[in-house]
């Protein structure tokens, strides 16, 4: 239990430190007061949001401070616990447990277990119809959760045939314009005769191209150097040496350098020569490499990002043209595989009703119970089950009411129809006594 309550900074409150004994404490105070104010510093302690206009005016931060008496806790060994939290104007969060520095949701969840905040419109997701199966489940947790995860494979499954179906069941001049479209598509694909790096090849080939004359020019440089200078001189050279061989080993090494220099020279010559012949491209040629390359960019704007994607894209049409002109042979397939998910979906949610079907009648046994103990003897809880065949949701076929007789002899009514408001907080209050573990993993999402 909390023993002590210190809040600093918090709207109206400047500094104030409240002691808590044994068993019920009551706040009491005129509207303004500030009762409020300690509600929500118990929401800040427990890892809740907070605005920083909850911040006191002209203050840096609000601090809320929580001392604690917690036996046999298993988090952490001490029975006097100390939690705090600082909030500052510009967001930053400094929470502690213990004196340990601990982050927003490590906080949120050491405290979950802790304080429970329960108001006359609280817990509102009990007032939607929706939501009391997924309570009734989560009371039903151990015994329902397998089944549910089978049964929602097949569900998952029975939304993508009827999808598939509804796709594949157009009236004929429906199918017939899909047909004349997609074929029109193949065609066009089909027609390009398109290959995997055709486009890089002629990028390189139109680059070539647009350069043509500058490296003509510049590889008629290179071959006139090579043939009229560095070759003639490096022969020079050779003969110069050749006279004196002989007389030196070193010169002999020299010499055989320069004459493999020489034979690699000639051979980089050649190669040029070569070069030479290939840069020659006529008018027709470049034409042809840009009106390939124009066809291409044309289909990868209509069809996908590289050539690759578009003979991808095309794989696809084709499937889906033989799946239209087969479309009467492929949907009696996928009926009868409909079939087939239809008939598990029913056997699981059978045994999911008769799960439901027991356990509701232990959930209504708890907290009528709880009900007694809060002086409403006369209120009779009761969850209203109902199968709904060939209506099939996430859940199954069922679908789960929760219904209240606040007085013997009227009939039993819906929880959003009470009208009382100090009735409905114990009700409430009764409800999420029984249901406080499955109204945390709601609220987290479960």
């Amino acid at each position: 239990m909390i023993s002590t309550l210190h809040i600093k900074n918090v709207g109206i409150i400047d500094d104030v430190t409240i002691d808590l004994n044994d068993g019920l404490n009551i706040l009491t105070g005129e509207t303004g007061a500030g009762k409020t104010l300690i509600i929500d510093s118990l929401q800040i302690i427990s890892g809740g949001r907070f605005s920083k206009e909850m911040i006191r005016k002209g203050q840096e931060f609000s601090c809320v401070e929580a001392s604690m008496y917690l036996p046999e806790n298993e988090n952490i060994g001490d029975e006097n616990i100390v939690v705090s939290r600082e909030v500052y104007l510009n967001g930053r969060n400094t929470c502690k447990i213990n004196g340990r520095l601990v982050s927003v949701s490590e906080l949120k969840n050491f405290m979950k277990d802790i304080i429970d905040i329960h108001g006359q419109h609280e817990n509102q997701t009990l007032l939607d119809e929706s939501t009391h199966i997924k309570f009734l489940d989560n009371f039903s947790a151990d015994e329902m959760k397998e089944i549910k995860e089978k049964y929602l494979i097949k569900y998952k499954k029975y939304n993508e045939l009827k999808e598939e179906i509804s796709k594949n069941f157009g009236d004929d001049k429906e199918k017939q314009r899909e047909l004349d479209l997609l074929r029109y598509q193949n065609n066009e694909i089909d027609s390009s005769n398109l290959e995997l790096g055709e486009e890089e090849e002629l990028e390189n080939t139109r680059s070539k191209i647009m350069n043509s004359e500058k490296i003509s020019n510049s590889l008629q440089e290179a071959s006139s150097e090579i043939s009229m200078q560095a070759i003639d001189s490096i022969s020079l050279a050779i003969r110069a040496l050749e006279k004196i061989e002989g007389i030196d080993e070193k010169y002999e090494t020299s010499l055989n350098n320069l004459k493999s220099a020489y034979y690699e020279l000639q051979e980089v010559s050649r190669d040029i020569d070569d070069f030479k012949e290939d840069v020659y491209f006529d008018e027709e040629e470049r034409n042809n490499v840009e009106t390939r390359l124009d066809l291409i960019y044309s289909l990868k704007r209509k069809y996908g990002n590289s050539i690759e994607e578009i003979l991808k894209y095309n794989d696809e049409i084709k499937e889906r043209i033989e799946r239209i002109e087969n479309s009467e042979e492929y949907v009696n397939k996928l009926k009868k595989e409909l079939e087939e998910v239809i008939k598990e979906m029913e056997e699981y949610s059978k045994k999911m009703h008769k799960i439901r079907e027991n356990n509701s009648k232990i959930l209504e046994e708890k907290i009528n119970k709880e009900l007694s103990d809060l002086e409403m003897q006369n209120a009779k809880f009761s969850v209203k089950l109902m199968y709904e065949e060939n209506s099939f949701t996430i859940y199954g076929l069922d679908k789960v009411k929760f219904m209240i007789c606040t007085n013997i002899g009227e009939d039993d009514k819906e929880l959003s129809k009470i009208a009382s408001g100090g009735e409905m907080s114990r009700i409430m209050l009764a409800i999420k006594n029984v249901l406080a573990d499955v109204d945390r993993s709601y609220n987290n999402g479960i």
